[in-house]
């Protein structure tokens, strides 16, 4: 093949062999989208991900007994950040944690309570909350927000 190329002649084999190494690999209309985010041929078009940020943050609260509220947050990131709730710096154990709990944590994130429980000797609801954004680039953590239980 060089022996041609330094003569200034490409034989058709040698034309067809470059063309083929152009043409080869996958093109944009020969290829279908899957799920968003890939192309089919291994290619990746899409936009870059970015680390968690918290975009809404929890407020203060004072709730009666018994009653049902919510902590807001909401985080973006790409890929989508998973929220976790800590209180007073042990984390929330949720509905998806054990069914039975009062405590659901929301698609959107926020921390929604069915009940606020509290008792003379246990007050499990009313502290410091924080949510925390996760995703494989890093970690955000939002203002505190209290929760507190109105007097009777």
């Amino acid at each position: 093949m060089l022996s041609s190329v330094r003569r200034g002649k490409i034989t058709m084999l040698e034309l067809l062999f470059i063309l083929m190494l152009l043409f080869s690999g996958p093109t944009l209309s020969k290829l279908s989208r899957t799920k968003g985010k890939h192309w089919k041929g291994g290619s990746r078009l899409r936009q870059e991900d970015f680390p968690p940020r918290i975009v809404e943050h929890p407020s203060d609260v004072i709730v009666s007994k018994g009653e049902p509220t919510t902590l807001n947050c909401k985080a973006e990131g790409r890929p989508t950040p998973t929220i976790e709730w800590y209180k007073d710096g042990e984390r929330v154990e949720t509905d998806k944690d054990d069914p039975r709990s009062h405590r659901m944590l929301l698609p959107s994130g926020s921390l929604f309570f069915l009940r606020i429980v509290h008792g003379r000797r246990s007050k499990p609801d009313e502290g410091s909350y924080v949510c925390v954004a996760r995703n494989y680039l890093g970690e955000a953590v939002s203002r505190n927000a209290s929760l507190e239980v109105a007097c009777e």
